[in-house]
């Protein structure tokens, strides 16, 4: 309220100039979109209906997809969990932040299942590195996360969500459920009780704008789908199949129930929704595509992903390569925020391929220097249809063309080694400017008899 003793005879002029100025900020904040942004686990690129899949049916996430852009040629910024998820809330690559991979006792440099001295990983990101989160929040946005951060450990304190730009986080310990545990003893369902908490935070910031990150551990094993639908598939002859497919179903059914919500609130024609992977999927159900997480062949990187919200044409089909690096710059330009300036970022907005215009980029590039269950430390390039990967342990370098080999089944090296060479020349200068971690050479405590580590196990 204004006070006549704080304006004097002034209160109405005062109050006149409050209004004309407050308002229209007032206007265009309310007209500032939403943003859901959906990161599901270990999805890989066909394991939904809108890529081909018939693994099980997802007429919801197919619906959304189809209302707006799906990306044909969508990737990872890494082959596993947390440096991809780094990449997404940084909009950088790996070696700016330096998160590599997942951390444990079997990825550390130097232990006996590896055969060189892998580089060392960043547990979490940088103190004076600004997250799409805090990029948002300080440019008036609710911020609210629920799921997976695997960005550092802790609820709260610095290298948190709560640290790192979101002003509201749960995951699964909060939300009553025991480590590695997907169904509760009163049989709810751990997908089924995130999206309840994501229905609940958006109804309550409703009248936004807001962003709001969703991480469930779907599709990510082990496979626990609740027992109806897990009937469903009593005629696979393979449990993990029948698992696998369940846990699709039920992921679909909250997509559903999401959307559903979003619909009764109203806030359809202003919210962005982004849909992608953190990585690519099981080895088992990934063909054509070449092996599954943790590689930088196609089937550890290539991942669903779609883009649906106002100003994007239904029905659209993207064949640009584009990346997780991408989503920070392409939801700042929506909401009209600029980029930081003391911080680098990687990605290419996404609006000029939803305005058909394409993105003026050459390259795409992934850095892996560590192991992870049968994967081994390499590094990759992608320029136009060639891909080139290079392998630290035996220094060879492979070179596919996509266009005629999504499978990766050719490699073309030794046949055309100037595409190698300059590919490889290209690598190493990206390595040099990002200033990438390199293996350091043979692993003095390499035992060819250690147990490696699984997909299953990690």
């Amino acid at each position: 309220m204004l006070h006549s003793s704080l304006f004097g005879p002034y209160t109405k002029v005062a109050r006149r100039f409050i209004f004309f100025f407050l308002f229209p900020l007032a206007l265009q904040a309310s007209d500032r979109p939403n943003f859901i942004l959906i990161l599901i686990d270990d999805m890989g690129w066909k394991d939904v209906g809108f890529a081909g899949s018939n693994l099980a049916p997802t007429p919801n996430i197919d619906a959304l997809a189809k209302k707006g852009l799906i990306f044909k040629q969508a990737y990872a910024s890494a082959p596993n969990c947390a440096p991809t998820r780094a990449c997404l809330m940084t909009g950088q690559y790996t070696p700016r932040h330096g998160i590599y991979t997942v951390i444990d006792d079997r990825h550390t440099p130097g232990s006996p299942q590896q055969k060189i001295m892998a580089a060392e990983s960043k547990s979490e990101l940088p103190s004076n590195t600004l997250t799409l989160a805090d990029i948002l929040k300080s440019n008036g946005y609710s911020t609210g996360m629920v799921g997976m951060w695997n960005l550092g450990r802790g609820k709260t304190g610095p290298a948190s969500p709560l640290g790192r730009g979101f002003q509201y986080f749960t995951e699964p310990k909060a939300l009553g459920f025991e480590k590695d545990a997907y169904l509760r003893n009163d049989g709810s369902e751990l997908t089924d009780v995130m999206t309840d908490a994501v229905i609940k935070w958006m109804t309550e910031h409703k009248d936004g704008p807001f962003f709001l990150y969703f991480a469930p551990h779907a599709v990510h094993a082990p496979f626990e789908p609740k027992p109806e639908l897990l009937a469903k598939y009593a005629d696979k002859k393979d449990r993990m199949a029948a698992e696998y497919a369940a846990t699709i179903e039920g992921l679909d059914q909250n997509i559903g129930k999401l959307y559903a919500e979003l619909e009764k609130l109203g806030l359809t024609k202003n919210t962005h929704i982004f849909f992608t992977s953190d990585n690519g999927g099981t080895r088992q159900f990934n063909a054509p595509l070449r092996d599954g997480k943790g590689s930088l062949y196609e089937g550890g990187i290539r991942v669903p992903a779609f883009w649906s919200g106002p100003g994007v044409k239904e029905g659209s089909v993207s064949e640009e390569p584009v990346s997780s690096i991408d989503f920070l710059p392409t939801l700042l330009e929506l909401a009209g925020v600029p980029p930081p300036t003391k911080q680098v970022v990687d990605g290419r907005s996404l609006l000029p391929i939803r305005d058909r215009k394409g993105l003026e980029r050459t390259n795409l590039f992934w850095h892996f220097p560590c192991y992870t269950g049968n994967a081994k430390p390499g590094s990759a390039i992608r320029q136009g249809n060639w891909k080139l990967i290079e392998f630290y342990e035996t220094g060879k370098p492979e070179l596919y063309d996509l266009s005629s080999d999504p499978s990766e089944s050719k490699d073309l090296s030794g046949i055309n080694a100037e595409k190698t060479g300059l590919l490889l020349k290209t690598l190493h200068e990206w390595q040099k400017d990002t200033g990438a971690a390199i293996p350091s050479g043979p692993n003095p405590n390499y035992d060819p008899n250690a147990k490696k580590r699984t997909r299953e196990d990690r």
